[in-house]
């Protein structure tokens, strides 16, 4: 796939521009995103993704097309799956609702950015040593594995700082009470990075960990940078307004996990495949390529991914029903004394979040008493 340079200048710029425009559009006044604020954008782009597959299936034929939506859509259910975590960070740093947007924006262009350059370490390395695809299925298979053997989330997990977050602790001077939505603040004379700032750096270093398993996994089904890139580009693109969307749902998914797994598991093994039939290890077929088993196409790979979240969705949606006949309680009212019998939050004259407002109602300005720093 011959992608010409003023194409990746356009399509860099338009994902930029997408940016921006999320950033003064609805995250530069701090609110609480309503339902319906979340769900109308989620849609919104989610059809810029696939108006944009189109446009590859259009011009550049089924084969690109098929390998640009298998990405896409192994790359935005990964993102689900990453979103729990992103619920334990906020939940550890006790982020106030109505901040929560910038966090998750500013932690997503960030993600882009190392993605980006991992996506080119990724394709550098592929060009050049076949045998890349044997360490990424393994991985793959590894990872699928584990997946599996965990069955997801626990219900007192809870967020351990990692690497990144704990030299930054320790590099940086931090305070220990929120400025408004401000990252760094000034206090007597001195300059402090605030817990936003922290929660952003957490949500950011932790999708670094993703990344090690979303892009090898995209990589077994494309190996065109260009569909790797758009994929991974479009999937974060509209995580903040999921991240609101499905807040209250991601504990229903109990069997995403296992979902999961299985797609993992399946594009380890098409890498396995394709390694044997690019392979040049010596002691392996002498050296000689492998074209015993043939290669899993892409509407195989497809057809795969689709049907797995398709199984997983409906088994989870039926698991839940038959628990709330059998008269257990809602995951997720379960640690919330405000909610109703849904799961929902109701606001309650002793809520202390003023950020959070009616579920359906508008967006609420985020204006609770905050600690300014000395101004410069």
């Amino acid at each position: 796939m011959d992608v010409p340079l003023w194409v990746w200048a356009v399509t860099v710029g338009a994902i930029v521009a997408m940016l921006v425009f999320d950033f003064y559009g609805h995250v530069r006044t701090p609110h609480a995103p309503t339902l319906r604020e979340s769900g109308t954008w989620s849609a919104i782009y989610v059809a810029i993704a696939v108006v944009f597959g189109l446009l590859v299936l259009i011009f550049a034929g089924p084969t690109f097309g098929g390998e640009y939506f298998a990405g896409y859509i192994t790359e935005k259910s990964l993102s689900v799956d990453n979103l729990f975590v992103f619920v334990l960070i906020m939940a550890s740093f006790a982020v106030p609702r109505a901040l929560q947007q910038k966090v998750l924006l500013f932690g997503i262009a960030f993600a882009l950015v190392l993605r980006t350059v991992f996506i080119l370490i990724g394709a550098a390395a592929i060009e050049n040593f076949s045998w890349v695809f044997y360490i990424f299925g393994g991985f793959l298979i590894y990872t699928a594995w584990a997946q599996a053997r965990s069955g997801g989330h626990d219900d007192d997990e809870e967020f351990k700082e990692n690497f990144f977050l704990r030299l930054t602790r320790k590099a940086v001077p931090t305070t220990d009470e929120y400025h408004g939505d401000r990252m760094v603040v000034k206090l007597k004379g001195k300059r402090y990075i605030t817990p936003l700032f922290i929660a952003l750096v957490a949500i950011g270093s932790a999708d670094i960990l993703f990344a090690v398993d979303s892009i090898p996994a995209i990589f077994g089904l494309t190996q065109e940078t260009y569909l790797v890139f758009t994929a991974n580009a479009f999937a974060l693109l509209g995580l903040r307004q999921l991240f609101f969307l499905i807040d209250g749902l991601l504990d229903r998914l109990v069997y995403l996990a296992y979902g999961l797994a299985v797609i993992l598991g399946f594009i380890g093994i098409k890498l396995l495949i394709h390694a044997l039939h690019t392979n040049e290890l010596p002691f392996i077929n002498g050296g000689e390529h492998v074209t015993v088993i043939p290669e899993i196409p892409t509407w195989l790979s497809l057809t795969v991914i689709l049907a797995t979240l398709l199984i997983t969705t409906l088994a989870s949606l039926a698991k839940n029903k038959r628990d709330r006949v059998e008269g257990y309680d809602s995951p997720t009212s379960a640690g919330d004394p405000g909610a109703d019998p849904s799961g929902r939050h109701v606001a309650a004259p002793g809520d202390r979040d003023p950020g959070v407002g009616p579920v359906d109602g508008p967006p609420q300005p985020y204006s609770a008493p905050v600690t300014r720093g000395d101004e410069d």
